[in-house]
């Protein structure tokens, strides 16, 4: 059957039923009667020539096509809604706007705290939503940031893209406190397992290089894309975490580990704010980047185990992009 014309308030209808792989509850979600989201069902199939929905015993579950549109439909609806809210300007304490910003677990405790409190401050009806980041997502940085407004993420992993610097931290390696040596040799950090939060080395991450040029191979007995699962996985066992010093600070009082003691550095890292050249000009996300780097340095200023040098953002006066070093 040929695909007729779809109407594009049908949109709302076909990402709750992906969502919800039922019509009854697609139907609450929308607050519409279930014949209607059952009329648009009937058209969507139509348009697709697929059936989208198939009963499997009790319940409904996507074809392959539909599993193929989750996506996509997703996509569409956050630029409709990034069209419909566009204004000429943007007056924080009246607007009602979200913003989406993908960051790793390990930055929602500093940086993503920071961010809200100082947008609950100055913008109390302004909703933030924070996504994870994953390894899958750096590898698709800039079709993700067509469709979220800024991604949290350390400089050298992305390049020609519109950044500029948050704060400054250093990679730490974390033991059990009842394990600890005074100064972990590089025999203990050969033979020991380690929680590592990359697989492989890359150009790019530095503590692994670092070790490997120490002649060090670390024994990855547990790899996690969850900073803040690290502790829980080293307190009370032989194992090492490697994880940054911003995060493992806070994490000792709530776990008994310690920050080890090496005989070298393993490295620094830079975390920046990475935005979609399509952002510049928009005056919510000047406003957002504003904030942002005013959280940066709020983090970058915080306390630390040990001296630091805080890499300051602009300040609200200045916000412009500086190009991605690669």
């Amino acid at each position: 059957m040929g695909a007729v014309t779809l109407d594009l308030n049908l949109l709302p209808p076909l990402d709750a039923l992906l969502q919800e792989r039922s019509v009854t509850r697609a139907a609450q979600r929308l607050g519409l009667s279930q014949p209607s989201l059952s009329a648009a069902l009937a058209r969507l199939r139509r348009h697709y020539g697929d059936e989208l929905l198939v009963r499997v015993g009790n319940s409904y579950e996507l074809t392959p096509l539909a599993e193929r549109l989750v996506e996509h439909t997703e996509q569409a609806l956050g630029w409709a809604d990034r069209v419909l809210q566009t204004r000429p300007d943007f007056d924080p304490a009246q607007a009602r706007h979200e913003f989406t910003v993908i960051m790793a677990d390990c930055q929602l405790p500093t940086f993503g705290r920071a961010l809200a409190d100082l947008v609950r401050t100055a913008a109390p009806n302004v909703r933030l939503r924070f996504q994870h980041s994953t390894e899958r997502v750096v590898q698709q940085a800039l079709d993700n940031l067509r469709t979220v407004d800024a991604l949290v993420l350390p400089q050298g992993i992305l390049s020609n893209i519109p950044t500029f610097d948050l704060y400054k931290d250093r990679w730490v390696c974390v033991v059990s406190a009842d394990r600890a040596s005074a100064v972990l040799g590089r025999e203990e950090l050969a033979e020991r397992p380690w929680v590592l939060p990359y697989r492989h080395p890359s150009p790019v991450f530095s503590p692994l290089n670092r070790l490997h040029s120490e002649g060090i191979e670390p024994h990855a007995e547990i790899v996690t894309e969850n900073f803040l699962a690290i502790p829980h996985l080293v307190a009370g066992t032989d194992r090492i975490g490697l994880m940054p010093e911003r995060v493992a600070i806070p994490a000792l009082s709530g776990q008994s580990i310690t920050v080890a003691q090496l005989g070298f550095e393993i490295g620094h890292l830079v975390e920046s704010l990475w935005w979609h050249p399509l952002h510049e000009r928009e005056p919510a996300h000047i406003w957002l980047r504003r904030m942002a780097a005013q959280a940066g340095q709020t983090v970058g200023n915080g306390p630390a185990s040990s001296p630091r040098t805080p890499v300051h953002g602009p300040t609200a006066d200045a916000v412009g992009p500086s190009c991605g070093r690669g």
